[in-house]
């Protein structure tokens, strides 16, 4: 007969396990309690999702929203990529520069961010008025209050979330492949081609995963670049709890966003291990 060991947890768990539990409590009832009011809310049954299919206001303002994050996305990791691939090849205290101002925008309110962007792409603002003293244009460009400038204020806060992952991929790239890779003959294109962009493709999916998961939620930016013309989730969301009092709709559109993303994630997971991409240790 096999014997069997009996399970030891390590002491520490046991000073853990309380925390523990008041977190998953904290985090899970809010969550079943809007899972619960999206199908009891005004009614039970399935009818606030049964909406989607014949509410056009609410398939447009989905699809504005995935619209805006895959432009955000496209647009971040493009130059996130562009920003962590100069920090590469760089010196070291070059590096540590931009990686110090990379890091500094973490510490600035996102509130702060959207109305400096507010000042600058005004009618009166200082680009505006660049473009039209370089002879660029003939009028002021409408920046505000559509999805111009909505995608300018996002692309600007998300691009530092797509720098570090990208960053993080391409510091493990073992520089004798690239230097076997010239060797061999391959020019400079060829070598990123063929070898440092596959390398990277990990921190690239990280970024966009992570970069397109946070502007699916983004309120700030939209509310105040859209002035109410760009209308995204959250800001539905939002009004349908403040002053619609449509809590039933909310909750929806919550459990909507909440199940996009874990289905995101494990068509992901199929085709990739999700710790490789999000920087875990490969085995």
């Amino acid at each position: 007969m096999p014997s069997f060991r009996r399970l030891n947890p390590h002491p520490g768990w046991w000073l853990v396990l309380p925390l523990l539990l008041v977190v998953l409590g904290m985090f899970l009832g809010p969550v079943l309690n809007i899972m619960w009011l999206s199908v009891t809310v005004p009614e039970p049954g399935l009818g606030n999702f049964a909406a989607l299919a014949h509410t056009g206001s609410l398939r447009s303002m989905l699809w504005t929203t995935v619209r805006v994050c895959l432009i955000t996305t496209l647009l971040s990791v493009v130059m996130g990529y562009s920003i962590a691939y100069a920090m590469m090849h760089v010196s070291g205290v070059s590096r540590n520069w931009m990686l110090s101002l990379v890091l500094v925008t973490f510490w600035i309110s996102v509130l702060v961010r959207t109305f400096a962007w507010l000042m600058l792409l005004g009618h009166n603002g200082p680009v505006n008025g660049w473009l039209i003293a370089a002879g660029i244009v003939g009028q002021p460009i409408q920046f505000m209050r559509n999805e111009l400038g909505v995608v300018i204020g996002m692309v600007h806060y998300m691009i530092p979330y797509a720098v570090l992952p990208i960053l993080a991929s391409m510091q493990n790239i073992d520089e004798r492949v690239i230097a076997a890779s010239r060797n061999l003959g391959a020019s400079g294109v060829q070598t990123f081609r063929r070898i440092y962009l596959p390398l990277t493709t990990p921190g690239i999916v990280a970024g966009t995963l992570l970069v397109f998961i946070l502007s699916l939620g983004f309120f700030v930016t939209p509310a105040i670049l859209g002035g109410g013309r760009v209308l995204m989730v959250a800001e539905y969301i939002s009004v349908q709890v403040l002053i619609t009092s449509q809590w039933g709709t909310a909750a929806m559109l919550s459990v909507v966003l909440l199940f996009g993303v874990l289905a995101l994630l494990f068509v992901l997971s199929r085709f990739m291990r999700l710790s490789h991409v999000f920087g875990g240790a490969h085995r």
